[in-house]
């Protein structure tokens, strides 16, 4: 066959990416930027304004960032630096057969909050501005529509991959940042109150490590696919930096949003703060952007991981996962986020084993020659036992509960296959 005639596949779905793959800075910058505006963390915001004043809110979200941003600037680097997907590293870190376990973690948590996130759209559009009654009991069809037009149009650009994302994020972007800091800034200016006074007000039984907690627990189970985006930075300096800084400004803006709703329009997400100063179609396009940033990318994920497990293409998977996150999206949206919120403790572990085996066989990553095997039960045993730890020990911070004990388990694993 010619090589005109050969399919390319632009997202190198089980190869590194080479040089002519690679993206420019700005493009990673809009990419992973636009994965952090996560309608979810509002949600957290809006927990951290109501347990800490101004300044403890300030100091978690710096303490918190400084860990999400370590943990997922570290993976950035990997990605960038192999070239590999989260499910290609995973083959070599968890053995070929052991990979399954953490890309069908994966790509079931993103399929899960894609169909989340189209539900976050539709209700409170079908609430608010269609004024429909919407209850966990019962949908109007004009809300179903809406899911299904956006399940539809999410689910197009994760299908035409890298170079889609990348257009959505460069429209998404600015518009979200720019629209949504305008409306939060209008509703502190024309509140009762400044803001440190506002942050004031309540009962604030939150401590900085639990709210830190809450900062790191919003997104590390996304950040765990960092490697997915990552690798098309030209090198693993731009990789670091890049996912770094987007995580941190991205992250600190959606929680400024949700705090911002909750204190002064008793809200959870800067779509009600919109509303409330009567900007209802920017409310709406700023609400749409904002989610379909992440659910592109969440669905894009959810392929490349049932691609490695089923061995079919990238888009036939992101068409199966886009078909079950719309059909089941209103179902998952009232009934299955804290069972989300729970296995987000799950990922952590898996992150914390690729970075490990990585680091530790770096050399034979970059020469292709990491020993092929079926299944590294050590690193298996590692993410089980830190997932269960994560969700049961309420000690200190639940993600680096888990990301430890996965840790201790995958060097155990190694120091006796050594003997």
């Amino acid at each position: 066959m010619s090589k005109q005639n050969q399919k390319v596949d632009i997202d190198y779905t089980n190869s590194r990416v080479d040089a002519s793959g690679r993206k420019s800075t700005l493009s990673m910058f809009m990419v992973m930027l636009g994965f952090t505006f996560f309608s979810a963390s509002m949600w957290a915001g809006q927990n951290l304004a109501a347990g800490l004043d101004f300044s403890g809110f300030i100091w978690a979200l710096l303490l918190g960032g400084l860990i999400l941003g370590g943990y997922t600037g570290t993976l950035g680097w990997i990605g960038a630096e192999s070239g590999l997907t989260l499910d290609m590293l995973a083959r070599r870190s968890f053995g070929e057969k052991g990979s399954y376990l953490p890309s069908a973690m994966i790509s079931f948590t993103q399929i899960g909050w894609f169909g989340v996130g189209l539900a976050m759209f539709a209700i409170p559009v079908a609430k608010e501005i269609m004024g429909l009654e919407v209850t966990p009991d019962y949908m109007p069809w004009q809300g179903y529509l809406l899911v299904l037009i956006a399940g539809i149009l999410m689910t197009a650009s994760a299908y035409f991959g890298i170079k889609s994302l990348t257009i959505i994020s460069y429209i998404a972007v600015p518009a979200v940042a720019i629209l949504g800091t305008v409306a939060m800034i209008l509703a502190v200016t024309r509140g009762d109150a400044g803001l440190v006074e506002q942050f004031a007000k309540g009962t604030k039984d939150l401590g900085i490590i639990a709210g830190a907690g809450l900062v790191i627990g919003s997104f590390v189970s996304g950040g765990t696919a960092t490697p997915n985006f990552a690798r098309f930075a030209k090198s693993p300096k731009i990789g670091l930096i890049v996912t770094v800084v987007a995580f941190f400004i991205g992250n600190s803006l959606m929680f400024f949003f949700g705090a911002v709703s909750s204190i002064y329009v008793g809200g959870n997400d800067i779509f009600e703060v919109m509303l409330n100063l009567n900007l209802f179609y920017i409310a709406i396009l700023v609400l749409g952007l904002n989610i379909w940033t992440t659910n592109d990318n969440a669905l894009y994920t959810s392929g490349l991981g049932l691609s490695n497990i089923f061995g079919l293409s990238k888009k036939t998977m992101v068409l199966l996962g886009g078909l079950i996150g719309t059909l089941a999206a209103v179902w998952l949206y009232w009934n299955f986020c804290d069972w989300l919120n729970i296995l987000n403790c799950t990922l952590p572990p898996v992150g914390i084993i690729l970075i490990c085996s990585y680091f530790s066989h770096r050399k034979a990553y970059m020469d292709d020659s990491v020993p092929k095997r079926q299944v590294n039960w050590a690193a298996v045993v590692g993410v089980i036992l830190g997932a269960v730890v994560a969700n049961l020990v309420k000690w200190g911070i639940p993600s680096i509960n888990g990301m430890v004990v996965a840790a201790a388990c995958y060097f155990i694993g190694q120091a006796i296959d050594k003997k």
